[in-house]
């Protein structure tokens, strides 16, 4: 299967089952989209009609060379994968290598478009205690079977309202991790509302990520991201945000943004955030129900689609100029990228990776947390209900038929489980909406690194 499309001044093929991508010419891109369905002399023909001014025997050549990249592989390669789906992830069962640990169920801010419901995940508030925290540090170590890193993410509502508590869990796994063969990799994620000089000297020290709430215009910002008496939290958070970034030297941070029906025009968000000195961004589509006053419409797609595009090429010009940035969504690797497995099995939700309430419960991620169907068991007993962790053993690329004649299938891996499900009422439904923007992420991703390692190409001049 191929995926063709133009994008950046580029003819752009991508071989979907190898991975490959080739920019070719015009007359190459016509006759890569006739070769698998018409004869060598119909596709010559055809291609001799659209480009009259290219002599026949370059037309055979190309036709030539096409087919020897057929023939290694590199072009119309067939998907291979689709019988190791289901072995692939039965491997890992069992082996528990990440936590989002919910240490604060309660928020200092009021978002209106709060998938946790104000932090509350349709619950009661908590905090979470040292010694539950301490207990699920002990079921990630004591599930983890042979790995090595592990990665837990100091999450809420706003994990700073329990700052003690987490201060004190990693200096608990600190102090077992080398006894226990482990190697702890801790992020932390933050509305800004509390970091102080204690904050970014901890999280400089301990956390391999932070990642940093931040809508981008002060206007959208503060429309959204309020606190209890309505206040909007911009002017609060950005020179907070702005010093906690330069102690970390300007890395191992994100940026993390969300767009709404508000803002479909969110490059300009994008363009605030530059302005005021950060560089690792990423701006994620809301997700909510259908008809709320912040979910994105159909009316809002063309605009969306159109920023993604308009946001390759900024990238592209700013990295000319010697001011790269970094957009989460555009991080990709064209020479090898994410692995077999993770290509088909996705993000592992359920398995691999679970969230931890302030009691002790288990979820598949943060974004099932409350959904009483979706409770796994506990860290005390484990995973109970198998049933439904079986599900998600199951949830792949290949398990959703919408899938399986998607170009953009080894690049998503069927999509977020948490979206399908609030979206279809399944873990294994297609969240058609999220799929559009995916795919137009994925073809701008593809592009700028193309301009990129055109530009790295010895001798280039363009």
């Amino acid at each position: 299967m191929i995926h063709q499309y133009k994008l950046g001044g580029y003819n752009i093929v991508l071989d979907v089952c190898s991975g490959s991508v080739h920019v070719v010419d015009d007359a190459a891109y016509d006759i890569i989209a006739l070769f698998e369905s018409h004869s060598r002399e119909e596709v010559l023909a055809r291609a001799s009609a659209l480009h009259p001014d290219i002599p026949a025997g370059e037309l055979s050549e190309c036709y030539d060379q096409v087919a020897a990249l057929r023939d290694a592989g590199k072009l119309f390669a067939p998907d291979t994968f689709a019988p190791m789906a289901g072995e692939l992830k039965a491997r890992t069962s069992g082996v528990v290598k990440a936590l989002c640990l919910h240490v604060a169920h309660t928020c200092n801010l009021n978002c209106a478009y709060c998938f946790a419901s104000q932090g509350k995940y349709h619950g009661e508030r908590a905090v979470m205690s040292y010694e539950v925290g301490k207990r699920a540090l002990d079921f990630l170590i004591e599930n983890s079977g042979t790995r090595r890193n592990l990665e837990v993410d100091f999450f809420g509502g706003e994990p700073l309202m329990n700052f003690d508590v987490v201060k004190r869990l990693v200096a608990y796994a600190r102090s077992i991790e080398k006894e226990k063969g482990k190697n702890f990799r801790f992020t932390l994620t933050t509305n800004g509302m509390l970091v102080d000089d204690d904050v970014i000297d901890f999280a400089n020290r301990e956390c391999a990520n932070v990642v940093l709430s931040l809508d981008g215009r002060k206007e959208i910002h503060d429309a959204c991201r309020v606190d209890y008496a309505g206040n909007g939290s911009w002017e609060r958070i950005v020179p907070k945000f702005q010093k906690f970034v330069q102690a970390r030297g300007g890395k191992n941070y994100y940026m993390r943004g969300t767009f709404t029906h508000a803002n479909p025009d969110f490059l300009k968000d994008i363009e605030v955030m530059l302005d005021l000195g950060f560089n690792e961004l990423s701006m994620e589509p809301v997700v909510c129900a259908e008809g709320d006053p912040a979910a994105l419409t159909q009316e809002d797609l063309p605009i969306v689609l159109d920023q993604y595009e308009k946001l390759a090429e900024l990238m592209i010009r700013r990295r000319k100029e010697g001011r790269p940035f970094t957009f989460y969504h555009y991080m990709i690797d064209l020479t090898g990228g994410p692995c077999v497995y993770k290509r088909i099995s996705g993000c592992g939700s359920g398995t691999e990776y679970m969230a931890v309430t302030p009691w002790g419960d288990l979820y598949p991620c943060h974004q099932f947390v409350g959904e009483e169907g979706f409770r796994l068991g506990d860290i005390w007993q484990g995973v109970i209900n198998a049933e439904k962790q079986a599900e998600f053993a199951a949830c792949n690329v290949y398990a959703r038929p919408e899938c399986r004649d998607c170009w953009a299938r080894l690049y998503c891996s069927g999509g977020c489980a948490a979206n399908a499900f609030h979206a279809t009422g399944s873990v294994t439904g297609v969240y058609k909406y999220g799929c559009e923007l995916f795919k137009k992420r994925m073809e701008c991703a593809i592009m700028a690194e193309i301009d990129r390692q055109m530009d790295d190409e010895p001798g280039a001049d363009r």
